[in-house]
């Protein structure tokens, strides 16, 4: 159990050697109770609620039954209705509040239900065209909860993992029961924003967030103190950032003794405002830092934000003192000069390459976002850590790659394109910052690289003299295609647009899968019934798709330079590596996570860091993305958490390959829930083994017309076209058992679920955990 809760907390000091001479001190860390002086001795009055209350409305109190619900009325005070399918629907628009930029905390939920096993609902900023989409919206994006079927009313509490502000919330889709024909009583709905939650609990520890920009944090409020007993190392500063939730102006004073370092009054709520307060003057000695709040009013807010004392750390010739990893998304090898690419389409990639280390035949775990993430995070396969659904939770019991990085001393920072490397995959763990895609200026566009290189940048300046691990997901290749200019006519015809768009259009009306419809991708067979010449259609997908790689590409070489500006190049270990790769009808589809053929599974991997590692060295050998946490730690001099199943590929970059045991990869695709935000198609599972020459992949279930075992050649056919399982009957059978050991293997070793690890806690555990967002 007190393993469990060191890696909850994120604070693996027994899996780490921290440095002593930068070790920081952060407050987060520290904090206790007692810590706070100063509480109001009456809470203050609650902000307004955002609910509906039924007990004294009219009609059907502004909802309707959006689809498959009979006799919806308020009676007895209840919003009553009967479920006419296994999917009723109501939904209801707000028309207030729709300017609060508050998050929004939980929902609760008073209600009966005759019948059925699950509530669910889902907010939208836009309204819903019909039923189906509606449908696919609340199984991909729903919070859900158990419920208690029966005559007695039930008050229900639930929670998102998506960061979620009131001014996205404008229409609610509710499925007030699963089961066909049950009746259904809903006495209240509550909206509970973060304002409203914080006036609730005493001050203390969280993950909180300003605009979608989200920081370990001490939350407190006025007229409030807190005490933190520290000995302020020699040369030190104190960085922190000041945010409040309320429009009304809060002072932030920050003191030594009698020595105040800030006093500033923020009036502009939502927002981050960064300081950092140098303590030269108090190198050496012990004292109480005062963090104080004051206001016109009691109770009002205030956020202390990634609140850490840190001193500047020397570099080191035997590891590299800083690591920026690159995780890009959609991106195939075979795309990218640096592996021989005819279209110069990554130039500053290339550079990078041949300055440091480039693996030819790195394989991912998996191939779509959500599940290849966790594996690169904790050098587990999906078997293993156990998100492979849309809507998985990494458990909290999982060791990061930013949580050991994290003990060791280093300052963390995360900067996350959509939605499954942020917290809704429990992916924050060990990030003291974290920047959801919401925070993006251009939702809906998949171009992130400019601004997060913008932003990544800026926190260098101030982090240039400590060590830190960046993680930075770059989205550009990712669908939609379309790049910025100058790109968008790089190798695609301006004047071919508006065909491809009309083509597009057409078919999209046929395609059947409900995500492929929303995002775009025909098949094959769908754009020749319409009468498209597939090859042409995806031809020009693929020109701008090249265009979005040499915009992406431009980006990371600002970041090189930067690197360079900042005297950060020879200390500073950079990695780039692909999440998963595109089909391009190589196998009659368009998109990924459909399957585990060449062109998803083989992604580029390239490293370099000037003072520890040869430049222009090629690495032939199969590796796996798994083997990059591995790797990093040991560059950086740190242990590995015991749980990897990944290796170290230190010999492989030191050209010391004797040393290296040459090992199977493999690539996993799950079934999945139909219409749940997953890959299609749904029902299908299939596990790939490459070893030696040969590439086997097992359709456990596989799709109508696929056999049950592929092989291919691995080096002569990296797109796996030609199966050559018949002519090779004992090549299969080895392959097969050695790929169903290791699928015990990996499903042995399968995290537990968090509700197995948090029974005995006590409530003070369970709120400091949930607090900090790593359970639910």
């Amino acid at each position: 159990m007190h393993r469990f809760l060191v890696l909850l907390g994120a604070w693996l000091v027994a899996s780490c050697r921290p440095s002593e001479e930068s070790s920081p001190i952060r407050l987060v860390d520290v904090f206790a109770d007692e810590m706070v002086e100063g509480r109001p001795a009456t809470p203050p009055a609650p902000p307004p609620r955002t609910e509906w209350i039924f007990a004294d409305a009219t009609g059907t109190a502004g909802f309707d039954a959006f689809a498959d619900v009979s006799g919806l009325a308020v009676r007895d005070g209840r919003l009553a209705g009967q479920a006419t399918s296994d999917f009723p629907l109501l939904h209801v628009e707000r028309t207030d509040g729709l300017d609060n930029r508050d998050q929004l905390h939980s929902i609760e939920v008073r209600m009966r239900a005759s019948a059925g096993a699950n509530f669910t609902i889902v907010p939208s900023v836009e309204p819903v065209p019909g039923p189906g989409p509606a449908r696919f919206l609340v199984t991909a994006l729903g919070i859900t909860t158990p419920i208690v079927a029966g005559n007695d009313v039930q008050t229900y509490t639930l929670r998102s993992g998506l960061p979620l502000s009131a001014q996205r919330i404008r229409h609610l889709y509710i499925r007030p029961t699963d089961a066909a024909d049950a009746d259904f009583a809903i006495e209240s709905i509550r909206l509970v924003f973060r304002k409203e939650y914080l006036a609730g609990i005493e001050s203390g520890v969280g993950f909180q967030g300003m605009s979608e920009i989200y920081r370990e944090s001490l939350v407190s409020r006025t007229p409030e103190t807190i005490r933190v007993p520290v000995e302020v190392p020699l040369g030190s500063r104190l960085e922190l950032s000041l945010g409040t939730v309320d429009p009304m102006p809060v002072t932030f004073r920050v003191a030594m003794g009698d020595d105040v370092l800030l006093e500033e009054t923020v009036t502009t709520p939502y927002r981050w405002e960064e300081r950092i307060l140098d303590l030269t003057a108090h190198g050496g000695r012990s004292g109480r830092l005062a963090l104080s709040l004051s206001s016109e009013e009691m109770g009002v807010v205030g956020i202390w934000g990634t609140p850490v004392i840190r001193l500047p750390a020397a570099a080191r010739e035997d590891r590299p003192r800083n690591v920026i990893l690159l995780w890009t998304d959609t991106i195939r090898n075979d795309h990218l000069s640096a592996y021989g690419y005819e279209r110069d389409t990554s130039p500053n990639l290339k550079r990078l390459a041949s300055e440091g280390v480039l693996f030819l035949n790195n394989v991912s775990q998996a191939t779509w976002t959500k599940v290849s993430t966790p594996s690169l995070m904790t050098s587990l396969y999906p078997s293993t850590h156990g998100v492979r659904d849309f809507s998985d939770y990494l458990p909290a019991s999982a060791a990061t790659l930013a949580e050991v990085y994290r003990g060791a001393g280093y300052a963390t920072v995360s900067f996350a394109s959509n939605l499954f490397t942020g917290q809704f995959t429990n992916l924050h763990q060990g990030f003291e910052e974290l920047h959801e895609d919401g925070s993006l200026p251009e939702q809906g566009s998949s171009k992130t690289s400019r601004e997060y290189i913008d932003r990544v940048s800026r926190w260098l300046d101030v982090h240039k003299d400590v060590p830190f691990f960046a993680f930075l997901h770059l989205y550009d290749p990712h669908d939609p295609f379309e790049p910025r200019p100058p790109y968008a006519s790089l190798w695609a015809d301006p004047e071919k647009k508006h065909v491809h768009e009309e083509e597009l259009a057409e078919v999209r009306k046929i395609i059947k899968e409900p995500l492929a419809q929303n995002f775009g991708m025909p098949s094959r067979a769908e754009l020749e019934q319409v009468g498209i010449d597939a090859d042409r259609y995806v031809s020009y997908d693929k020109d701008w798709y090249d265009g979005s790689i040499r915009g992406m590409d431009s980006e990371v070489g600002r970041l090189l330079e930067r690197l360079r500006t900042l005297g950060l190049e020879e200390s500073t270990l950079v990695v780039f590596v692909g999440d998963h790769g595109e089909e391009f009808l190589d196998h009659g589809r368009t998109f990924h996570g459909q399957s585990v053929y060449g062109e998803l599974t083989r992604v580029p991997l390239m490293m370099r860091w000037p003072a520890g590692l040869p430049t222009n060295r090629v690495v032939d050998a199969v590796t796996e993305t798994i083997d990059i946490m591995p790797t990093l730690l040991a560059l950086s001099g740190l242990d590995t958490p015991e749980s990897i199943q990944g290796h170290s590929l230190v010999p492989l970059l030191q050209g010391e390959e004797r040393s290296w045991q040459p090992r199977p990869a493999f690539s996993e695709k799950a079934p999945t829930k139909p219409q749940a935000g997953s890959p299609w198609p749904a029902e299908t599972e299939s596990y790939s083994i490459v070893q030696e020459e040969w590439k086997l992949i097992h359709n456990v279930v596989p799709e109508a017309g696929k056999p049950e075992f592929e092989l291919y050649r691995f080096a002569d056919d990296p797109l796996d076209q030609n199966n050559v399982a018949a002519e090779h009957d004992d090549v299969v059978r080895r392959l097969a058992e050695t790929l169903d050991g290791w699928r015990q293997m990996a499903n042995a070793a399968k995290l537990s679920p968090d509700t197995e690890h948090i029974e005995g806690m006590s409530q003070q555990q369970l709120e400091r955990l949930r607090s900090l967002g790593y359970i639910r």
